[in-house]
């Protein structure tokens, strides 16, 4: 039982690190990730063209992140969490929520011409970050069956 609770207390941390990380950057240095990810035109674009639509953007990007940033601080309270039970069901729901992203981005932000290359890369980020709750819960189903 230690070892998967230690396991599922080392993942929850890590992803609550990188929404927290996220999370504070969407927030306060959303124009420099766009130009660092997309460059300078792609980031002029994202930004918008009048000043109207760079404040929308702006204040979307800082409520996105300020709800990642929240997300994150939950996970870390949920990583203290004993329950074996408990450890399953949030980690299926996790993987789940996950591979809907997956779905999400795969079905709709490829779709988006000036995102289509990071949304492949954003793709591959939630793919491994599932995979990480997949082998928590191969890992916690053989510990409870052997």
């Amino acid at each position: 039982m230690t070892s998967s609770s230690s396991a599922f207390s080392t993942i929850c941390i890590l992803h609550s690190l990188i929404a927290i990380t996220s999370g504070t950057l969407m927030m306060f240095q959303m124009k420099e990730i766009y130009t660092f990810t997309h460059g300078n035109e792609t980031a002029t674009k994202l930004m918008g063209s009048t000043p109207h639509d760079q404040l929308l953007i702006r204040t979307s990007d800082s409520f996105s992140g300020l709800l990642l940033f929240d997300i994150g601080f939950l996970i870390f309270m949920v990583s203290f969490v004993k329950d074996r039970e408990f450890q399953s069901f949030f980690a299926k729901g996790c993987a789940v929520l996950h591979v809907f992203m997956v779905l999400w981005r795969v079905n709709f932000e490829r779709r988006v011409e000036v995102l289509a290359w990071v949304c492949l890369r954003q793709t591959v980020g939630d793919i491994l970050l599932a995979l990480s709750w997949v082998l928590f819960l191969v890992c916690s189903w053989r510990e409870k069956y052997d």
